[in-house]
């Protein structure tokens, strides 16, 4: 078991569509956080999902560097490698791409990726996102018809998204209002031009409320049924039991509740990031905190090499990222489960 093939990560969302559970994708920004991932995934037995959005790859290329390309296909890079230890199936994605980036990031990944397919040997990532949620909707889908095409080419998978998904990330905000909610036109509209799979496989991100970043639970109106809705609609149309590959963002303070109704309408994948960072970085500031003698050379000393390694709180951080990815992992019900 290692990282993900084009076939076995399509296993993968059929096994989690058809079993009723969903796996958590978990964003990567350093060797350190894919370490954490893959652990985490590891201990809770688990296949999954790492992704790396733009800013993860600009970051990962060097802070003086930035070039997102780069940062991610050293990250995945690093994650093929060690992957292999860990005894659960990995799949690659990349998250979150808008419009200013399709030139500078995604479209040079499936680029280098069809021509390492044309070249006799696999993709690089498993799947790329194309976020279309602050363009019109038209625009949106014209640009998934093409980048569904290129996907193809490259063996990969598309992940679009339909609605808007709250809050920041990465720079990219959007307002809360009345545009969080998908509706089944919304969902049939997708299907008109996308296809049920004949023109390639994707997987659509409809937005029922969701937000980025950090919130408590019951700060932000989630509606999960409406992907039930969306769901329900287009089988009535194209004669297929829920025909969507469901996306869950913006999960960050989501009652198990909430978590379970998306999930039994049809979602295998929910972005996990706000709180897979707190769980990464809570512990280190345990560390200094109680180590602050150590980490510093306070009043002339030396300090204690042994606390300032960051091997030392470098673990610890990887420890908790893990933690909270199993408990991920047992609220979406993949944990046990491996292909």
């Amino acid at each position: 078991m290692a990282i993900a093939t084009t076939e076995s990560y399509a296993a993968m969302l059929d096994a989690a569509k058809a079993g009723g559970y969903a796996f958590p994708a978990i964003n990567i920004t350093s060797s350190s956080s894919v370490t954490a991932a893959i652990q985490g995934f590891a201990e809770a037995e688990s296949d999954g999902i790492i992704q790396v959005s733009v800013g993860g790859g600009q970051y990962a290329s060097g802070s003086t560097i930035k070039d997102a390309v780069v940062g991610s296909l050293a990250l995945a890079a690093y994650a093929r490698v060690v992957a292999e230890k860990y005894g659960v199936t990995i799949a690659l994605h990349t998250d979150h791409c808008h419009k200013v980036y399709l030139e500078e990031w995604l479209k040079p990944l499936l680029k280098i990726e069809a021509e390492s397919i044309a070249s006799g040997n696999g993709p690089i990532f498993n799947s790329h996102m194309w976020d279309g949620s602050s363009v019109p909707m038209d625009e949106n889908l014209a640009i998934a018809e093409e980048l569904l095409e290129l996907s193809q080419a490259a063996h990969t998978l598309l992940e679009i998204e339909i609605g808007v998904v709250g809050g920041e990330e990465d720079g990219h905000s959007a307002e809360v209002n009345d545009k969080l909610y998908s509706t089944p036109e919304d969902g049939i509209a997708t299907i008109e031009r996308l296809g049920l799979g004949e023109k390639g496989r994707y997987l659509t991100a409809m937005t029922f409320g969701n937000v980025h970043g950090a919130y408590k639970p019951g700060a932000v109106k989630l509606r999960p049924e409406i992907l039930g809705d969306i769901q329900s609609a287009a089988a009535e149309k194209f004669g297929k039991d829920k025909p969507f590959d469901l996306v869950f963002h913006g999960g960050s303070g989501s009652t198990a509740e909430e978590i379970a109704t998306a999930v039994s309408h049809g979602v295998v994948k929910m972005n996990i990031d706000t709180d897979t960072q707190y769980a990464y970085t809570r512990p280190v500031v345990d560390h200094m905190m109680k180590n602050y003698d150590g980490v510093l050379k306070v009043d002339g000393e030396w300090g204690n090499k042994k606390a300032y390694d960051p091997r030392a709180w470098g673990k610890l951080a990887e420890a908790g990222m893990a933690a909270r990815i199993v408990e991920a992992c047992e609220q979406l019900g993949s944990a046990g489960k491996k292909i």
